[in-house]
């Protein structure tokens, strides 16, 4: 892979990560608001349409721009060996179980069945802050 595609293949990478990151700072807001409210009201309905889109139609692809690109420039750059990129990876790694435990919840509280509160999603919502601090470290530091 020639420079110029490499620097594309970047660019994509990272406005793949900003459209994943915002939907999971996004999302457990939304179920803050949503733990909120009767299940059956007009809010919870829109809550579970806000949320299924927002999951659906911008997180889902993002992760797997996310993944796949980062993976091909891993490799691409030869930083496979590279202490830093496999911490990396793990702290993507649980970015990725959080998503799919935000995934869970989603369909939990589509269904009036989540026994999780305001608060508890309040806390959740700074997971993936605490993650992308430590990823980004990583990316430009490259302390190890």
């Amino acid at each position: 892979m020639d420079a110029a595609w490499y620097l594309w293949l970047k660019a994509l990478h990272i406005i793949a990560v900003v459209a994943w990151m915002a939907g999971m700072l996004y999302l457990p807001r939304l179920f803050v608001y949503h733990a909120g409210v009767s299940k059956g009201t007009p809010q919870a309905a829109l809550f579970e349409v806000m949320e299924y889109r927002l999951q659906r139609y911008i997180m889902l692809p993002a992760l797997l721009v996310t993944w796949a690109s980062g993976l091909t420039l891993a490799i691409q750059g030869a930083w496979v060996k590279a202490g830093w990129l496999h911490s990396k990876l793990f702290l993507v790694l649980l970015l990725t179980g959080v998503h799919g435990y935000l995934a869970l919840e989603r369909k939990r509280l589509a269904e009036g069945t989540s026994e999780r509160d305001a608060k508890f999603f309040r806390i959740l919502n700074e997971v993936p802050t605490l993650l992308l601090i430590g990823i980004v470290i990583l990316v430009v530091v490259k302390p190890f």
